[in-house]
């Protein structure tokens, strides 16, 4: 496990396009996913202790941010033959444990998770309602075990913001989580 920190909002950047299969069956695209009011893109995967501590609260605050017009999406981009914990068969096994409300796709290629300079499990980008990023922070004071129950949900308050005024915070903290297992010959 190498600890990454991702870097901080470059405010403005466009949502990156993507054609990508799901844990579900389908295959899901940027406009599938959208909601009315934004659109929270999120890097994870199966086997890091970072999404491990938060896996229940990134469940609880997508089913939250639904019913603010804000849709989800996750996005696993390791390579599975090295740690096939990511598997796509575990995937869709994690995605029914936590229920999830969102697609969970997997980027076989790892092209969609360079585009969006993804560097980190968990690595979140908020997005407003034109697909502008307004948010690349953390999802709380989690690291790789879980905050106190009583501890102030940052992402899910940022997308609130984004979804009121079409801008994030100026003050965003960073996430954190294991570096992206990219394949040997795509580092």
């Amino acid at each position: 496990m190498s600890l990454t920190i991702a870097p901080i909002c470059d405010f403005g950047s466009m949502a990156v396009d993507f054609d990508l299969p799901g844990s579900d069956g389908s295959n899901w695209s940027l406009q599938r996913c959208r909601g009315e009011n934004g659109l929270l893109v999120m890097f994870i995967c199966n086997h890091c202790p970072y999404v491990k501590a938060v896996q229940d609260r990134i469940a609880r605050d997508t089913r939250d941010l639904l019913a603010h017009g804000i849709n989800s999406v996750a996005i696993m981009p390791n390579d599975p033959s090295d740690y096939p914990e990511d598997s796509f068969e575990i995937m869709k096994k994690i995605a029914a444990q936590f229920q999830y409300s969102f697609p969970y796709l997997i980027d076989r290629n790892q092209d969609i998770a360079r585009a969006y300079g993804a560097v980190c499990t968990p690595d979140f980008f908020g997005y407003n309602s034109r697909l502008e990023l307004q948010y690349r922070g953390r999802l709380d004071a989690s690291r790789n075990q879980p905050a106190a129950p009583d501890a102030r949900r940052e992402l899910y308050e940022a997308m609130l913001q984004i979804a009121a005024t079409g801008q994030g915070p100026a003050q965003q903290i960073a996430s954190m989580g294991c570096s992206i297992k990219w394949k040997k010959d795509n580092s």
